[in-house]
């Protein structure tokens, strides 16, 4: 907990002082509505497409996911076929193939773009389903991968980041200038108490409108797969996983990029990655056939 809290601490320290040497090299000041897009656009653009660089490298070392480079078994050998199939299929490039262990039944793609992108599924996945729901999860990755979702959350994480700094400190400036009576000078500590309060508010706005978008994805991924796989296949993978999910394991960095997510209610719903997987069966159950072949990319 303590050790969290330190790195967390450090990061923001570390970003805060690379971000002053920018500014101080190009001029700008941070009080100046220039300075403050330049700053909230720095922060909230940066650490979002850093994520996005190195998602791969960092999925791989926080799962502890081996990358089959050669097949080592019949069922590996299956894994690699049936991903190079769908990705010709979607006209995206192979992605990597990987195996990570975890009990849940669980998979995840993640990647910097459609064209280096990596799929990856659990041991648990692996033993608990067939190869027809099997093969409907790795179209279910495979589809997020040609939608571009990765990048496309990137960028809407990018743009609510800097709309929460922007709007923070605009407001932040126009409380204090209330209370301290429109005195003119450096904001005081009220101001950076205030502009706290306003970011933890604001970043919760914005943090529901992205698992909103997150939770649209999964349905557009569901329907991929169903293109690629078939929808009974895809249907049939969504039903062994409302059967037997348990608790995801996977690291906060790439839990969005999973096959399922939790069981939320109320505010915590509007804060869930991954709709409900009744919704998600019935969604496909109810679309027509139509509406189903041919959409891997939408």
């Amino acid at each position: 907990m303590f050790k969290r809290i330190a790195l967390f601490l450090a990061t923001n320290l570390a970003v805060l002082a690379l971000v002053s040497i920018v500014m101080s090299v190009f001029g700008l000041n941070p009080a100046t509505n220039a300075g403050l897009l330049v700053m909230a656009a720095l922060f909230g653009f940066g650490g979002s497409f850093l994520s996005l660089a190195i998602s791969k490298w960092m999925a791989k070392r926080t799962t502890g996911a081996h990358v089959i480079e050669q097949p080592r078994s019949e069922s590996e050998q299956w894994l690699v076929s049936t991903v190079r199939r769908q990705a010709e299929a979607a006209g995206i490039k192979m992605p990597e193939v990987a195996v990570y262990d975890a009990p849940e039944i669980n998979a995840f793609a993640t990647g910097p773009s459609r064209n280096n992108s990596l799929v990856a599924v659990s041991t648990g996945l692996l033993r608990a389903m067939n190869r027809d729901e099997a093969e409907a999860v790795l179209a279910h990755e495979v589809s997020h991968v040609a939608n571009g979702d990765m990048v496309t959350m990137a960028l809407i994480q990018g743009v609510l980041n800097t709309f929460v700094i922007v709007l923070a400190r605009v407001v932040g400036r126009v409380i204090d200038g209330y209370i301290s009576g429109g005195r003119d000078g450096a904001p005081g500590l009220g101001y950076y108490a205030i502009v706290f309060v306003l970011d933890m508010i604001f970043g919760l706005f914005a943090s529901m409108i992205a698992m909103w978008f997150s939770r649209y994805r999964e349905f557009r991924a569901d329907a991929g797969g169903a293109s690629l796989a078939g929808r009974d296949k895809m249907i049939a993978a969504l039903e062994r996983l409302s059967q037997t999910y348990g608790e995801s394991t996977l690291p906060k960095q790439v839990a969005a990029f999973g096959i399922s997510g939790g069981v939320g209610h109320g505010l915590k719903k509007l804060l869930m990655s991954h709709p409900p997987l009744a919704e998600r069966i019935q969604a496909l159950r109810d679309a027509p056939v139509e509406a189903v072949r041919g959409r891997v990319v939408t």
